[in-house]
């Protein structure tokens, strides 16, 4: 007697799921990418290969670099194959109106050409269930500003890697104040010379020390 075509079928799932966790944990870019298109040819849900595979990896991801298990190379390259994956799923997600955790525009504040944590944050973000607007570096307040207003964005993220540039964060919170949109949004900062103390001062939201506890961060402030 031939097994159940449904059961076959979620056991080969189940299986890809299992293959796609490790392949984003492990930092295979292009084996994660095809896993996830095999899945879907298969009739995966595209929500569940999120939810269930890829935030899962990167939340695993995170607790092995909080516990100095992986550095920095290892999040770029898991936070890569995580966005890979991503590829052929977020128009699915899109055409099927499913709803991200929340939108962030992230950029490296003005002045500052530093892009390595930005761009760490941005794909744990994503990997977190984020909408990504990535505004680059040397980014003014006006352009921030804009994003909230025209891309409707829920969060800011500023980045910082010089001491030099940390009052461009200041500046960016007042410039949201003085065009009325504070209100709209929450902002939270990161990057070296960055601290909690600072975030205080300036009036942000949150403060986060890495790229992994700024998904707890970010999900912390919008109460997601």
């Amino acid at each position: 007697m031939l097994d159940n075509p449904v059961r076959v079928l979620n056991s080969s799932i189940l299986q890809l799921m299992k293959e796609l966790y490790t392949a984003v944990l492990e930092g295979k870019a292009k084996e994660a990418k095809a896993i996830t298109e095999k899945a879907l040819a298969e009739g995966a849900n595209p929500q569940k290969l999120v939810d269930e595979a890829m935030i899962p990896a990167m939340a695993e991801v995170g607790r092995r670099f909080e516990a100095n298990e992986y550095f920095v190379p290892e999040l770029l390259i898991s936070a890569r194959a995580m966005k890979a994956a991503l590829e052929p799923i977020r128009p699915l997600l899109v055409k099927s109106g499913v709803k991200p955790v929340g939108r962030v525009a992230i950029g490296t504040v003005k002045g500052d050409l530093h892009d390595i944590g930005k761009n760490l944050v941005g794909a744990m973000l994503e990997g977190g269930g984020f909408e990504v607007v990535d505004l680059g570096v040397d980014v003014s307040s006006d352009k921030f500003i804009a994003a909230v207003k025209e891309k409707g964005v829920n969060l800011v993220a500023l980045s910082a890697l010089l001491t030099t540039t940390m009052p461009s964060m200041k500046s960016t919170i007042e410039g949201m104040k003085a065009q009325g949109v504070r209100e709209n949004v929450k902002v939270i900062i990161g990057g070296a010379p960055v601290t909690q103390q600072y975030a205080e001062e300036i009036g942000a939201d949150g403060y986060a020390d890495n790229a992994s506890s700024a998904v707890t961060v970010a999900k912390k402030v919008l109460g997601a």
